[in-house]
Parts: structure tokens; sequence; C-alpha cells
């Protein structure tokens, strides 16, 4: 309300023609707030008819508050981690407001508040003529003449506008109407909001009307309340605020936009001038409180001495208050807005989002967060000159799905001109999927083996087997895929290091990570088959397309997001159970009442005796393998490496029972090799092992982790097949045998042999023994060298004659005494036995009785 000053002359034949255009709207007002004025005339029944026809009642919403993100930091404290809001309001209780802010608000807005019963008939017959002078010409201005109970109706129906979808045309021009008749000065909404104020004056009482006002109040900006007005302008809170600063805050109410005090440089309302415009509403109300003795002349006069200095405190909002955890907090914030638990519509969840007042506690442990910033900081910097450089690690808990840490290596932000102008921020998440943080993926390389691997397992092969993984020309149209076979043309995967190929076994393929092998098991079975599987892992491409299944997606062509590769492993370590991420622990909103967070979706995504053996074999890749020299413990840890061609992606991901961690450096864009790329004193892709050290050093000591269960000896050995005797056989013979049995023919070369030159000598392992089904038997062939002769009867000769034949048939002899025996002289034994078939030069034992 501005100053009242005596009517102007003209005004009443102004205000005549005012009534009779608005069908009398004075004796309106007169009928509704004091109905025992006696009112006679048909014009005045018939607009009391129309008044008392009006809707009464006005429905006070849930005003919009801001919502915060937590994490719990390592004491179980709440921590803030970012605040989002379309309003910046805090709401206050009655004993949390100033008695200043109060008496201020009443004097300078609505001195006869506590007086009228909602319409302040003084003040708005007053607002009518000066209206309709300024209409008619004839001086006067444009007047609200609203009470305080007014101003609030006007407010909650501003409200309820900003609850509407702006996204179509159609929808802002709905919208732009609705604040038009919230806010227009016409008589027909004068009508509707004084009705309005009187229901509101029977529904609450004053002290009510007021707080809600107090509260709901535009403070200039997106500054809405009186709290947040306290700590905005002035760094303080409402109930501290004084008797000049109360009046300043109250001031801005009256036309926010030329009164507010976050803009030092104006001309008309700015640090120069002593924030001029503010200051003239200021002491007026300043003198309001005076009059009505709501201060005294002295504070009066110490207040209007009181130079205007605001403390501008702003209340920074989004993600980027959150620091290292700030993709972390961007995660959750695209997860409200994707979540249905927000909304059923896009716009229902933006909405609640920025206006609910949620407070979402999360899944974020700042202890392991911690540890993954600076482990990741101390080795991928922001910005990199010779390549676009990325790197990115994130945990999860396997049993629950909930995610533990989240971090990458470039700041974030989501300002343009922030991104334009420095490098080292980006909006991207690269932890998470296109529709919860914009990447796409990346190619996995050998991580993707896993879901062969257990394929391999599903249909009855052995981590013992073995195949030829020996490099191979493939005729991609000879792979089974049931998904999009068959395939043309040729492929010819080959193996990471020199010395891998050869005849493999399941389960030193995987520790080695040996390519060929796993494109001769894949070569094997069904491509159709070992996508589902990966599917049931919760494996997807990160922007949304399905996941491929030609040969090539055995070795991890897929783009895939470090949170689903963490999560998948998670499922192996967790017995083929596997666990959709979550990020939110709980949710309460403006109300206090509890909201159903996000839950996760927990499938079995293979047999759990499947899943010990996969869990056999992962480890291994940790103890004697490609990720050797991870775990600093002694607890129980599978994982997977991954490189992708020309090492321009290199991954690492491990677990154990309790917590999963995937990590992942390489080319946002472009194909420079990690192999060949230095980073703060380090080959790019060695980063990975000393990093998951760190990480799963301070994870494990954390969370721990169980023993994996043994894998049965059907998927450890497989079948047993017995080697038959390959003796005296051709190789080909030997070779179609062992094919016949399940058994790998692999040619030993000769050796000295009696056998027939060029036919089978000996086996490794020997006939008789037990192998694994798929198992390599080592064949040797005959070079034919050796000669072999019968040994002569000599038994009943004389010692001397027995030598003697015996050399002559070209053995060497060594004689034996039996005293005991009563043929003394003669020769009683002989080993090897007459008759016998031996090398010629073997020695021959004979036994001769006597001393």
């Amino acid at each position: 309300m501005s100053a009242q000053k005596p009517l102007p002359s003209g005004a009443l034949g102004a205000f005549g023609a005012f009534v009779g255009m608005s069908v009398i709207a004075g004796l309106l007002v007169t009928a509704a707030v004091t109905p025992a004025i006696a009112v006679t005339g048909m014009a005045a029944q018939s607009t009391i008819g129309i008044f008392e026809g009006l809707p009464e009642y006005l429905a006070v919403d849930q005003l919009a508050q801001p919502t915060t993100i937590y994490a719990k930091d390592s004491k179980g404290a709440d921590f803030q981690l970012a605040t989002f809001y379309a309003q910046n309001r805090q709401s206050d209780t009655w004993d949390q407001i100033s008695p200043n802010v109060k008496n201020a608000a009443i004097a300078g807005e609505d001195p006869r508040f506590y007086q009228h019963g909602g319409v302040d008939l003084q003040g708005t017959l007053r607002a009518i003529v000066l209206t309709t002078l300024k209409k008619a010409g004839q001086g006067g201005s444009v007047q609200g003449g609203s009470s305080i109970t007014q101003q609030y109706v006007k407010n909650v129906l501003l409200q309820v506008c900003e609850t509407k979808p702006v996204s179509t045309a159609a929808q802002k021009t709905a919208y732009q109407s609705c604040v038009d008749d919230a806010t227009g000065v016409s008589p027909d909404r004068k009508l509707r909001e004084m009705k309005y104020a009187v229901g509101l004056e029977k529904k609450y009482t004053k002290d009510q009307i007021l707080l809600g006002y107090l509260n709901i109040a535009g403070f200039g900006g997106s500054v809405y309340g009186i709290e947040s007005a306290a700590k905005y302008y002035y760094g303080v809170t409402a109930k501290d605020l004084t008797i000049a600063q109360s009046a300043s805050l109250l001031a801005i109410v009256n036309n926010p936009s030329l009164l507010k005090l976050d803009d030092p440089t104006s001309k008309v309302n700015g640090a120069a001038n002593g924030y001029k415009a503010n200051k003239i509403r200021r002491d007026y109300i300043l003198g309001k409180m005076r009059d009505t003795k709501k201060i005294t002349p002295a504070e009066y006069t110490e207040a209007v001495k009181t130079v205007i200095t605001p403390k501008i405190t702003p209340t920074v909002r989004g993600c980027q208050t959150a620091g290292g955890s700030a993709y972390f907090c961007d995660y959750v914030q695209k997860i409200a807005l994707n979540d249905p638990v927000f909304g059923a519509t896009a716009d229902d969840r933006v909405f609640n989002f920025n206006r609910g007042g949620y407070k979402i506690y999360t899944t974020l442990d700042l202890d392991l967060q911690m540890t993954a910033e600076a482990a990741l900081k101390a080795r991928v910097p922001s910005t990199f000159a010779k390549a676009d450089l990325g790197g990115a690690a994130v945990g999860v808990q396997p049993a629950t799905g909930r995610v533990l840490f989240m971090t990458q290596s470039k700041n974030y932000s989501q300002d343009p001109s922030v991104l334009t102008a420095d490098p080292s921020y980006t909006a991207v998440n690269w932890n998470t999927d296109l529709a919860y943080g914009g990447s796409s993926g990346f190619q996995v390389g050998s991580s993707y083996k896993a879901f062969t691997l257990n394929e391999w397992l599903k249909t009855g092969h052995s981590l013992q087997e073995t195949v030829d993984a020996s490099v191979t020309h493939y005729n991609q149209s000879s792979f089974t895929d049931s998904c999009g076979g068959p395939w043309t043309g040729v492929y010819d995967p080959k193996n990471d290091a020199a010395g891998e190929g050869g005849i493999q076994s399941a389960i030193n393929a995987t520790a080695q990570s040996i390519n060929t092998a796993f494109v001769a098991m894949a070569h094997q079975m069904d491509l159709c088959n070992i996508k589902a599987d990966a599917e049931a892992f919760m494996v997807h491409r990160a922007d949304g397309q399905p996941l491929d299944s030609r040969p090539a997606s055995v070795l991890g062509t897929n783009q895939i997001a470090p949170l689903t590769l963490a999560t998948a492993y998670a499922g192996i370590a967790n017995g083929g159970v596997v666990c959709s991420p979550v990020a939110i622990d709980k949710i309460v909103d403006a109300s206090g009442k509890d909201v159903a967070p996000p839950k996760s979706t927990c499938k079995v995504a293979t047999d759990p005796k499947i899943a010990a053996a996969m869990a056999y074999a992962l480890k291994q890749v940790v103890t004697r393998g490609t990720a050797a020299g991870s775990n600093p413990t002694k607890l129980d840890v599978l994982g997977k490496t991954g490189t992708t061609d020309n090492a321009e992606q290199i991954w690492i991901t491990e677990a154990s029972t309790k917590v999963a961690a995937t990590y992942w450096i390489g080319n946002v864009t472009g194909h420079v090799s990690m192999r060949k790329t230095t980073v703060n004193g380090m080959t790019a892709s060695l980063t990975r092992t000393p990093l998951m050290r760190q990480i799963m050093g301070t994870a494990l000591a954390k969370y721990g982790g169980d023993p994996f269960p043994a894998p049965g000896s059907a998927l450890l050995y497989g079948v047993q097949v017995t080697v038959p005797d390959l003796t005296g056989k051709s190789p080909a013979d030997a070779q179609t045998l062992l094919k016949g049995i399940g058994l790998n023919y692999q040619d030993g070369g000769p050796i000295a042999s009696s056998q027939a030159a060029g036919t089978v000598a000996a086996t490794n392992p020997a006939a008789g023994s037990s192998v694994s089904k798929g198992a390599s038997i080592t064949v040797n062939t005959s070079d034919g060298s050796i000669v072999m002769t019968t040994i002569p009867d000599v038994r009943g000769e004389t010692e001397n004659k027995a030598t003697s034949d015996l050399k002559g048939a070209g053995f060497q002899v060594t004689v034996v005494k039996d005293p005991a025996s009563p043929s003394v002289g003669k020769v009683t034994a002989m080993s090897p036995a007459a008759g016998t078939s031996a090398q010629k030069g073997s020695v021959v034992t004979i036994t001769v009785g006597g001393p």
C-alpha cells in the first residue's frame, strides 16, 4: 500500500461513473464485509446476489520449497550435498519470525489487519477512487487497496499458476492467463479476491493468515518467504532481524523488482544512492510502526538513521555445490526426473523435484567417495593436451544395489558459459547411461568375457575343459546366432600378447584374458544366448539400443556404462543374484511424511552353482592374472580387466560379496592408445591396478567380504574320461579316437621307442588315466631307434655258460647268489624272464645257487 492522501477534486463524479460501470462494486464490499448496513435499491440487491454466488473456499496448498539431497558422513551425520528450487523458500513457524517483521508487515501493508474481516473497506474504497481517477485521466494512480488477507489470496492463486506446465505455446498462454487473472485489478477479480479473503478469515486465525502471508510473499527474483529473504539479503534468520532490516525487507514486497537489494549497480535503487527507493518505502513503514506504537520514537529515529547494508548470501542451487560428489548428485537428480515415484509425467517430476521440499537421503558413502576421488585425481588429470581423456569410478553394494561412490576426472557444471570456457568441466556423467547423465558409454573389451564364461558353464562345459586358442581365420557365418545371424564376412581375432595361443583351459583363458580362446568357446555356442546371459545380469547399452550379438561382441564391442558393469559383476559375487542400482535410501516430503523411494529390483541371473564357478575363475584374474596385485587383502575378490582395440579404453572391475567397483580410463572421443599415453607420470593403461588397489583397500576394510563358495567338481573338471591305450596306432587313428571321446590331440613329437617308427609310442597322461572332457592328451610317436630282442633261457646252466650266452645275445648280466639253493653253481632264476622281449644292452639279472 502507498501512503494515503486526501481525495482530489472531481473524485466523486469519477467514482460514480466507475460504480455504474462495475455495478456498484463498493456496495458489494459493504454487503460482504458489513452486512448489517442497510442497503437498498435493485442494483445493490442484484450485485449482492452475484457476490454471494462467488466461491468462498480457497485451498491453500503446500508452498513451493527447496528439495535437498543428503549423504551420510563418516560419523553417520547427514551431510548436505545440494539444494534445488524453483522458489527459494524456507517456511517458518510463528515463533521463528521476529515480532519486528510482523509489526512491519501490518504497519506497511494493512494497519487495520486485526480489525477487519478480511477486506479493509476504507482502503478498498480509496483504491477504487484513485484507480478510477487514473483511468478517467483525472490524476490518481492504479491502487490495489488489498488487505494482507487479500494479498495472501493473490499469492495463493499465483502459486496455483506456478504448478502449470509451460512446455508448449498453449500451456504458456494458459499460464499467463492464470497469472493475469490472479494479479489483475479489474472489478470482477477484486470481487473474487474479496470473497476468498472473507472465506479465509472464517477458516483461519489472524496469526495463521499473517504467518502464511510472510511465508508465501515474494521478495524479488526466486526469493520467497521471510526466512529465505532474511538469509539472502542480510545473512540472518527471520528471528534475528532488526527493526530496520524488517522494514527494509517488507518494503520489497510492495514492488519486488524495483525495491530488492541485490543490484548494487542500480541507478534507482543501488549502493551509490543508499538503496534510495527501498529506503523511502522502508522509512514509510517505520513511520507507520511508530504511529501505531509498535516502536518508540527513539527506535524510529535510530532505525531511520540506519544505513541499508545488504549482506547478500545466495543459496547456491544445483549439483555444482556437491564438489567431487557432483556426478552422484546429478545421478540422483536424474533419477527423480525419470522415476514415476516423483510423478506420472516428465512435467510432474520436474515440478515435484523443484518445488516439493523433499529431503532426499542417499546411499553415498563419503568415506569411499573421498577415497575414490583422491585415487582418480592422483592418476587422471581433468585436462590433457594429447587426448580427450576421461576417467570414472563407481561402486555398488552387491546384495542391495546401493551406489556407494561415483566420481570422474573432470569437474562438474551445467553452465554453458563455464563448459565453453574451461575444458576441465563437463556436464556429462560418464558413469551412467544416456538417460541418466548424457553418456553413450564405452566399449568394455574383455570385461564382457564373463558372460561367455557363464554360457560356457551353462551348456555343460567346465573350467578345466580346453579349446584350441590358435589364431584362426573364421567365416562369421560359421557362428550360431539365433538373434542376429547369420553374419557375413570374416573375423580374425587376435590376442593381446604373444604366446597366448595353443590349447588353453577355460580357467586359464579367463585368468590371462586370452581372446582367441574365448572366441573358440563362443564358436561352440549360440551368440544369442551369450547376449541373453549379459542381459540377465542387467547389462545393456548406455545409449538404450539393443546389445549387439555379432562375433566380435564376445570381446566387448558394446558400449556400456561403468555403473552397469559394476552392477553385473556385483551379481556374480552375490551368488548369481543381481540387484539394480539405487541411489536413494529415504525420502521425506515437506510435511515430514515418508515417501517410498525407488526400489532395487533383485533377480536371479544365473544358477548359484554356476555363479560359484564363475567366481572361482574370475578370482584367478586377481590372484594370478591380468589384475594381479589389485587386492591388498586376503579376502576373496573376483575381477576382470578389459582393453579395447588399440588400447583406446581401459577397464577393471572387482567385487567381493560386499562391495563391487569399476574403473574406466580412456578416450571420450578420439583414438589415442592408453599404452602410449603417460598421465601424471604413469602409463595410462597401467593406472588401473594401483587405483583399484587403493579403492578396494578402503572398501574391503569397511565392508569386508565372505569367502566365495567352492565350485562343484562337475563345473570345475567336467565329465571324466579314461585315456585309451594308443600304443602302436597311427597319429591319425589316435586323433580320431581321442576326438570321439571328447579329448584333444596334442602332438608331443617323436621319442626313442621300439614301436614301429611313426606309430604312437606313449601318451601323457598315460593310458588308463582319468581326465576332464576336453582335456589335451600329448601323444608321442616312435622314432624306431630302439631294437628289441628275446632274452634266451639260461636256467640250469652254469654261471659262466649263462653269462656267455646272455652277453652273446647283446645283454648285460648281473649275478645274484642264493646260498640256500641246493643247485650250487647253476642258474635258478632270471629277470626279466626268459622269452621276454627287451632292448639290446639292457640288464638281465640271474640268480645262481651257492655261496
